[in-house]
């Protein structure tokens, strides 16, 4: 097994395409071609995290945070982010990363933060623009379901709960090949018309790769012609943040006691109270005052979050309920997803959770 397998096996969970523009996402230390001895799952990779990889003879840390975020200039172990390079470097040991990949993933952070409150009729907040593309391809009449059939194995085709959906229409192409040219079809220097169906199939963006490599590794003709464009239509299941309900309303002194229960909170900071009933709850992990409009927009009685600033609280306007239970608080959860699904997907394999707290807010 190595450092490779581990990070195709995590992006099939949260593709790296759907992490945002500002973040700092996949391998940041180490090889990927490097054997893994053992995968050690953390929220954030401090110096005390990467002790306890050495001391478990793990020589991966997949970690929710990026222990790097913008470039280095220099590694001296002078700040707390050096060291950890310099001590992972030092020990062979690979640090990678998927953070906001997985804010978006819809079986992601706030998935799990749902689930932890019982909430159900879930759908993205603020679904990613730009997910969705479609080719549009020419294909000879004859070769249409061998390579449409090609094309669905590779992930195209999937529009929400249906799977192998298309566009066929019938027409006839033209070309003419010059004198350097191989057709499959007709004579180099003649024009020739064929039958074709003009195949448009619709895909999710992180598999443009392998649709464009399947495309032209069916395709008949020597030059295959197609388009790739970007759709705007909205994607049902990637993006920031997620709503969900609970089966029957409750009150939103049942609602606080919950969150600090469920969430292991102490303390939640929150708005003021109205004395209505909670029932509709929007989530978001991590830093979400910039999703507090969109959480009034969807009608939610209640807005879970973390690092809200004095001002954010104002902009309940008595219309919802916004609770800041904390950063690491709202991300607590991931470690434990993500150890959840590596050893479903390699059983019998070393995937240790980290025992170390990282929360570095303390309550007194």
């Amino acid at each position: 097994m190595k450092v490779q397998d581990i990070m195709s096996h995590i992006e099939e969970l949260c593709p790296l395409a759907y992490a945002e523009g500002f973040d700092n996402v996949g391998l940041l230390v180490g090889n990927s071609q490097q054997e893994v001895s053992g995968v050690l799952i953390s929220l954030d990779t401090l110096e005390n995290v990467v002790d306890e990889a050495i001391e478990k003879e793990c020589n991966m840390i997949v970690s929710f945070h990026p222990i790097i975020f913008s470039g280095l200039k220099k590694i001296t172990g002078k700040t707390y982010v050096e060291r950890v390079v310099l001590k992972a470097i030092k020990h062979d040991i690979a640090i990678y990363a998927m953070h906001t990949a997985l804010d978006n993933s819809w079986n992601g952070v706030s998935d799990r933060i749902c689930d932890e409150l019982g909430l159900t009729n879930k759908s993205i907040l603020i679904p990613q623009k730009g997910t969705i593309k479609k080719l549009i391809t020419f294909v000879p009449k004859k070769d249409a379901e061998m390579v449409r059939n090609a094309l669905f194995a590779v992930g195209a085709g999937n529009i929400g709960n249906y799977e192998n959906c298309s566009f066929n229409v019938a027409g006839v192409g033209s070309f003419q090949g010059n004198e350097d040219s191989n057709p499959t079809l007709g004579k180099k220097g003649e024009t020739h018309f064929e039958e074709e169906i003009q195949l448009g199939i619709t895909f999710a963006k992180h598999l443009e790769g392998k649709i464009v490599k399947t495309l032209h590794k069916t395709h008949p003709y020597e030059e295959v012609a197609y388009e790739i464009t970007t759709l705007e239509n909205t994607n049902q299941h990637i993006g920031m943040g997620m709503v969900g309900e609970f089966t029957n309303p409750i009150t939103e002194m049942h609602f606080m006691t919950l969150l600090k229960t469920k969430m292991n909170v102490p303390v939640v900071r929150h708005s003021a109270l109205s004395g209505k009933m909670i029932k509709k709850v929007a989530v978001l992990g991590g830093s979400g005052s910039f999703a507090i409009s969109t959480a009034k927009r969807t009608g939610a009685d209640a807005y879970v979050t973390a690092d809200l600033k004095y001002h954010d609280f104002y902009q309940a306007e008595n219309q919802i309920i916004l609770a800041d239970i904390g950063h690491y608080e709202s991300e607590q959860y991931t470690k434990n997803l993500l150890f959840d699904y590596l050893t479903k997907k390699i059983p019998n394999f070393a995937i240790i959770l980290s025992v170390e707290n990282t929360n570095p807010i303390k309550y007194s």
